[in-house]
């Protein structure tokens, strides 16, 4: 008997022999049989403990193909679950679990030393599995609706404790089926994942959408760019999700170089903006890149770009998807004119429930069913999107807005300078003047009024950096985003 929505289990069936999940590091491979095997080894472990539809099963574990076994075994019996950032301090991890009050967590014997001290129901390794036999007659007890929850993400933001994200069956396996259809995926598609798999552009993104398909997802777990470009041959991926700080590390390899990586259709960026000269990179060497958008709360995949458009329009993420859609309005709530820049809205199935236990916070950014990002766009006349920043972000100096997305750009085209993030700094004349942080090859060699000149060359004098600092690294984000609240609180100091 398969759940109302266990297509996993369906899939099982149709692609038995088909590769499903490979680990990098042991080079184990499950096939989709060997999946369903291990999914209802764990639902047979979750029905002897007696956990019930609804309540949650926390996870604390790096990237491991055993996480999805326990997914799909969540599904089939209504439970909900919550997979925890292993980069998060032991504080902040109490946090979370006091938010989601989980019957269980499940922890990867690596970790075993730091739960020590937590707070938690019950607690057991996720070796117990092997201790279990998958049940000969498999039958469900119950079915939830579409609308129940599946899983609760909690975002990566910088500002306040992480919010949990509720995604529902639908909302998941809309932006699943979207993606597939919209990016034309099947089942011979094969993908590198060191995206981690507690937030939504691991879990979502592609690996979901390519089980769906058929497809094959291989894991790795510590992310290192030789290892990551080698595996892409290895396994002859075709299509690949990784952050710009990724794409940064992986072009400055010898190995890069040397590949022309010909199974690959298109290597993906996103998670952050993504600097022009990432794109110039694989560009020379023939390689097909294009950037995405997303968010935790939708999706997170809500467009679509052709490669080919991708070169032309640097930076585009394209239009919106199949089953979705989206808008960009004014500060009035009037639809911004082609070229105007206003908050980008999206609306479609896959869009999140709610957030756990904050209705307030879910109203603030729904609007009659639109999903207020909170990020700045803007459309061409072709009808493709293009990101500018975040609406907290911008900077406004001198009565003028100033998009920090469009100074990164130009800043990085410098040569030597690696990456580089701009920030607004309160100012009693302006209001706020411009500063950039800047991570650079050799401090020796920088200059900085050769920077500045470069700079007034392609932007208006007001977005100019009227101050530079040098750091040997920028600060990121758990995700390997740049952390700009870190940077704001440097100027404060």
């Amino acid at each position: 008997m398969f759940h109302e929505h266990g297509w996993i289990l369906k899939r099982a069936v149709l692609s038995a022999e088909r590769p499903a999940l490979i680990d990098v590091h042991t080079d184990t491979c499950w096939t989709y049989a060997d999946l369903k095997n291990r999914v209802m080894r764990w639902a047979a472990f979750f029905q002897a403990q007696g956990y019930k539809r609804g309540e949650r099963i926390a996870v604390y574990s790096p990237n491991s193909p055993e996480l999805f076994a326990v997914l799909f075994a969540c599904e089939q019996l209504g439970l909900i679950y919550v997979p925890l950032n292993w980069r998060l301090s032991q504080l902040e991890l109490q946090s979370l679990l006091d938010d989601c009050l989980p019957a269980l967590l499940l922890f990867h014997n690596e970790f075993e030393n730091r739960i020590d001290g937590l707070t938690v129901k019950n607690s057991v390794s996720l070796s117990i599995i092997e201790t279990v036999l998958a049940p000969v007659n498999w039958h469900l007890v119950e079915q939830g609706n579409r609308s129940d929850t599946w899983m609760i993400i909690y975002t990566g933001g910088t500002t306040g404790l992480p919010k949990g994200v509720m995604l529902s069956y639908a909302a998941v396996n809309w932006n699943a089926l979207n993606t597939i259809t919209s990016w034309g995926l099947s089942d011979r598609d094969k993908t590198i994942n060191y995206m981690p798999l507690f937030h939504t552009g691991g879990l979502n993104a592609l690996c979901i959408p390519l089980l769906m398909a058929g497809g094959t997802v291989v894991i790795g777990h510590q992310f290192n760019p030789e290892e990551a470009l080698l595996a892409t041959d290895q396994y002859e991926a075709t299509i690949s999700l990784f952050v710009p700080t990724m794409y940064q590390m992986m072009i400055q390899t010898p190995y890069f170089h040397q590949s022309s990586f010909p199974s690959m259709n298109v290597f993906l960026s996103g998670g952050a903006p993504c600097p022009k000269t990432i794109y110039q990179s694989f560009h020379r060497k023939g390689l097909r890149f294009k950037e995405g958008y997303g968010l935790t709360e939708a999706g997170p995949n809500n467009f679509f770009i052709r490669p080919d458009d991708a070169v032309r329009k640097i930076g585009s993420v394209g239009k919106s998807m199949l089953f979705n859609e989206i808008q960009v309005l004014d500060e009035k709530g009037k639809q911004c004119v082609n070229g105007e820049i206003g908050e980008l809205l999206v609306r479609g199935p896959h869009l999140f429930s709610g957030y756990w236990n904050k209705p307030r916070e879910t109203e603030k950014v729904m609007k009659d069913g639109w999903l207020q990002t909170g990020d700045l766009a803007k459309i061409d006349d072709d009808g493709d999107a293009f990101i500018v920043g975040r609406k907290k972000d911008m900077i406004i100096t001198g009565g003028e807005n100033v998009y920090p997305q469009e100074v990164e750009q130009c800043l990085v085209t410098y040569d030597g300078i690696r990456e580089a993030a701009v920030v607004g700094m309160a100012d009693d004349v302006w209001g706020e003047t411009v500063v950039a942080f800047v991570a650079i090859e050799e401090e020796e060699q920088f200059d900085e009024k050769s920077l500045i000149l470069h700079c007034k060359a392609t932007l208006a004098s007001y977005k100019v950096p009227k101050k530079i600092i040098i750091l040997s690294e920028l600060p990121k984000t758990h995700v390997g985003k740049i952390d700009s609240g870190s940077l704001c609180k440097m100027l404060m100091k």
